[in-house]
């Protein structure tokens, strides 16, 4: 008689674990932003980078920006040269911030790159301008000591530090806002 209890609960812990498994908010991360590209390469006494992500924001994303919401895409890199004796050493680090916002009146799509500003008809022509980057300068290649092994960390997010203040006030359990990819590279 003391079969049939146990095994009701184990299938029901069973059954509990496979659903957090599927809600679980480190499964949705994925799902907004998919790194295509991610490659070094060494040129002209530098290290770039060239990269390219897939954006599929979100429902509540995309409402957001309909509305007129400014959002942030941030992209970073981060070189180190590993120590077997302390920390990893940093020795570059860069990043680069792109704001897209609709514009209600003219109906169109304005990117901001640092001062430079340019403007879409839709919102997939604007997501595409700032999902990929060429030839980005990390380091130049003296910095590198070549008796000691290197990595680059590689991070591209939706930066919610940058929304307005009334919307971060209520994103701290909304999984769908966490969007963003990581990954390290080797360097050869």
């Amino acid at each position: 008689m003391t079969t049939v209890p146990v095994r009701r609960s184990l299938l029901h812990g069973l059954v509990l674990m496979l659903l957090l498994a599927v809600w679980a908010p480190g499964g949705v991360r994925a799902q907004g932003i998919d790194l295509a590209t991610l490659e070094l390469h060494r040129e002209d006494g530098e290290l770039t980078l060239d990269f390219e992500v897939h954006i599929s924001p979100p429902k509540g994303v995309e409402d957001a920006l309909q509305r007129g919401v400014p959002v942030y895409f941030v992209a970073q890199a981060t070189l180190y040269r590993q120590r077997w004796y302390w920390r990893d050493e940093r020795i570059a680090r860069v990043t680069r911030s792109w704001r897209i916002a609709y514009q209600p009146l003219t109906s169109t799509w304005r990117v901001g790159f640092g001062g430079f500003n340019q403007n879409f008809q839709t919102l997939t022509e604007a997501l595409s301008t700032v999902s990929r980057s060429a030839r980005w300068r990390v380091a130049e290649l003296a910095q590198l000591d070549p008796e000691s092994r290197h990595y680059l960390e590689f991070s591209y997010r939706l930066d919610n530090s940058q929304l307005p203040s009334p919307l971060q006030i209520g994103l701290g359990g909304q999984a769908e806002w966490v969007l963003g990819v990581e990954r390290t590279l080797r360097i050869e």
